[in-house]
């Protein structure tokens, strides 16, 4: 066994080339969910007043909103997903052992994370608070969209 020849080789530039675009997209990724974050921001902002001039526009004067509750709701859903996304991209405080590159075991909590857990645990992180984000959007668009149809103008 011991008289066995392994071979080896450098890798191809190909190999190359995918190890570095590999990385590259695990390091980017928690910069591309700061700009979807910066996105929900700006929709979180913009829908509210959007929707306020709508029903003002539909209704009059003299609207009368029957439901009361849902517009209610509509606002404090996108009032959430407001904060959510805005928490996304407040910056996190996280333990990071700079000598470990990788781990086999992930870190349990409390411990420090490996250079490459800490760009996944951050993509994580942000990833579930911007997809609760997007999900009290869309609950309040929806709400927002049952509200409009409920208004009736008063003779």
């Amino acid at each position: 066994m011991d008289d066995d020849i392994l071979y080896s080789a450098p890798p191809s530039k190909l190999d190359e080339e995918l190890e570095k675009g590999f990385i590259t997209a695990i390091i980017d990724q928690p910069k591309l969910l700061d700009e979807l974050a910066k996105q929900l921001v700006t929709l979180g902002l913009a829908i509210p007043g959007l929707y306020a001039t709508v029903l003002k526009l539909i209704g009059g004067g003299d609207a009368v909103v029957e439901s009361a509750p849902m517009i209610v709701g509509a606002f404090a859903c996108w009032f959430i997903a407001l904060v959510l996304s805005l928490a996304s991209l407040t910056p996190r405080k996280w333990k990071v052992d700079r000598s470990k590159l990788r781990s086999n075991i992930p870190a349990a909590p409390g411990q420090s994370l490996s250079i490459e857990e800490f760009f996944m645990v951050t993509a994580t992180y942000k990833r579930r608070l911007l997809a609760l984000a997007t999900l009290f959007c869309f609950v309040g668009i929806c709400l927002a969209g049952v509200t409009v149809f409920c208004t009736t103008k008063t003779p």
